[in-house]
């Protein structure tokens, strides 16, 4: 049976929203909770935040696009983000990012085919006398080299196959 758009709900962001009173003015606490459960926004959460908060998807989706942060598609297992500051840049990370889309076949922005590990762009981690620096995910690393690059995105898909 089909479902109307309108009528998709998703419990957890409904209840994150009557947590905060369904109040429009702290949207982006709401966007950033509900994504922390699922790891993404869900088209059907992003529905339910417009019912409970009485504002547009239109409004909602103008937020959610602005911000770098806000993911609209499931994760893979493992987040790679390389920093692309200048400090960064100048002792090498986009020989890094042009490494990691040769050997890994992951682009910068992209996941790799068997959805183990994506590889995302950020401007600054606040490690930049450890340059080029990486967060994997959510620990941060320094002086990354191609070689130790290989080795933790190695670690993660090792740890995806045993899950």
């Amino acid at each position: 049976m089909a479902a109307l758009i309108d009528k998709l709900e998703h419990a957890p962001a409904r209840l994150i929203c009557g947590r905060h009173d369904n109040r429009p003015d702290v949207l982006l606490e709401i966007l950033h909770e509900v994504q922390a459960t699922e790891g993404w926004l869900s088209d059907d959460a992003l529905h339910t935040i417009a019912d409970a908060l009485n504002i547009s998807r239109a409004e909602i989706h103008g937020v959610v696009s602005f911000y770098n942060d806000y993911k609209r598609e499931a994760p893979a297992k493992h987040c790679i983000k390389l920093c692309h500051a200048e400090a960064c840049q100048a002792v090498g990370s986009g020989a890094l990012a042009a490494h990691a889309k040769n050997k890994w076949n992951v682009s910068t922005g992209g996941k790799s085919a068997d959805n183990k590990i994506e590889l995302e762009a950020v401007y600054c981690l606040g490690n930049c006398a450890l340059g080029p620096s990486a967060m994997i995910d959510g620990e941060l690393i320094g002086r990354v080299t191609s070689e130790r690059l290989d080795a933790l995105i190695e670690r993660c898909i090792e740890e995806s196959e045993c899950e």
